[in-house]
């Protein structure tokens, strides 16, 4: 422990470090300043910001209450999420797309400026359709001027997100986007932990504590996780780097079990969003399958996430790792893998090892996505039940006593 503060301290002191730190504190503060401005002629009064269910429920978990309190960030920064999604896939099938990806920077810059231009499309559309469809009647003003101007307010309010996720990115520290995204799910957190220390025991209040650190510690590990290839280096001349001559280098590609990192989910989680916006069309209100599909506690709606996270690993993972330009930089480089001829060869034998890799961490990753919804269960609550019941045993055999079991005659 002591160790880890020095740590900090080290951090602290360094002026670069320090400087980046304050800097992306600054700017996710001024995003959650501006979850809670609420959207001009809006009562909020009138607003059910209470606990909401399915995925509106998790929209707000991704916003930070912001959708739930009609804020000016009520749309966060899915509408550019989706963007993200739809110029990515674009890019399997659009050949001027794919090549504009293999461009290096300037390409890259190219797919940013379409994915803003979609971006505002997007919004346009999830504007209206989320005032008309959250927002209980009689709230906001019923005048089209309104809701022309509540549409732009939105769409603005999404933009400038953007943008703060990429100064973040820019000249804070990590990726601007993960870390909105997170600011907005973590702010729940205190709230939550209180909430459940009231209902559950103290005894079972730390068994899930233990249960929380254990599941973080094994998603740290799972994106900790490498896969080491083993390269043979091409023969080094007469003196460099101090190897004779005719000796190579022994050197690792490293494959990451998950290389898609958090991203599967905000995709496969952006895709679950079409069930719920469906639903609210008066064509598909009494759909029993849009039904399940968009209850955040159900098996149907659980299970289509747990397979779209699986195959956005695999997607997102092609899109990162590309086993045929390994394949040819090694063999350019005069590299190869033992055992495995250079060319195709080695991007089949990269392709197989990956595709190895990526499954358990595609599986784990949405394990971890559907964990609330198993935790909700019924079988949880005969878990927590047992547990309740080996708590009582101990504090009556011991003679200790629960103090929120206590009470004032």
């Amino acid at each position: 422990m002591k160790g880890f503060f020095k740590k900090i301290t080290d951090i602290w002191h360094h002026e670069e470090l320090r400087r980046k730190i304050i800097y992306t504190l600054a700017l996710l503060l001024v995003y959650r300043i501006g979850s809670f401005i609420v959207l001009p002629g809006v009562d909020s009064s009138k607003l059910d910001t209470g606990a909401q269910g399915g995925l509106l429920g998790f929209l707000g978990l991704f916003t930070g209450g912001a959708f739930s309190r009609a804020s000016i960030f009520a749309l966060g920064i899915m509408p550019y999420i989706s963007a993200s999604i739809i110029i990515q896939l674009l890019g399997l099938a659009v050949p001027s797309i794919t090549k504009m990806q293999r461009e290096g920077e300037s390409g890259r810059k190219k797919i940013n400026q379409y994915t803003r231009f979609l971006t505002i499309a997007i919004g346009l559309v999830q504007a209206p359709g989320y005032i008309k469809s959250t927002l209980p009647p009689g709230s906001y003003p019923e005048q089209f001027s309104w809701l022309v101007g509540a549409v732009i307010i939105l769409m603005c309010s999404t933009l400038f997100v953007m943008w703060l996720g990429e100064k973040i990115a820019d000249k804070g520290i990590g990726n601007g986007i993960s870390l909105i995204i997170m600011t907005g799910i973590i702010s729940d957190i205190p709230k939550g932990f209180l909430a459940e220390f009231k209902l559950q025991s103290a005894f079972f209040f730390v068994i899930e504590l233990a249960v929380l650190l254990i599941v973080v510690g094994a998603a740290i590990a799972i994106i900790q996780a490498v896969r080491r290839i083993p390269v043979q280096m091409a023969k080094m001349q007469a003196g460099a780097g101090h190897l004779p001559t005719g000796e190579g280098a022994r050197s690792y590609i490293p494959l990451r079990v998950n290389s898609a990192g958090v991203m599967p989910i905000i995709f496969a989680q952006a895709i679950m969003f079409v069930p719920l916006y469906l639903r609210n069309m008066e064509t598909f209100r009494d759909s029993e399958v849009l039904a399940s599909l968009s209850n955040f506690q159900g098996w149907g709606y659980n299970l289509l996430l747990f397979s779209s996270i699986i195959l956005f690993t695999f997607f997102y993972t092609a899109i990162v790792t590309n086993p045929n330009q390994i394949a040819d930089d090694l063999k350019r480089n005069g590299n190869f893998v033992p055992g495995v001829k250079p060319g195709k060869p080695t991007a089949d034998f990269i392709d197989e090892v990956l595709s190895r890799i990526t499954l358990p961490g595609g599986i784990f990753v949405g394990l971890i996505a559907i964990l609330p919804a198993l935790v909700d269960d019924g079988w949880f609550d005969q878990i927590a039940a047992v547990f309740d019941i080996l708590w009582w045993y101990i504090t009556a055999h011991y003679g200790w006593c629960d103090p929120r079991s206590t009470s004032t005659n």
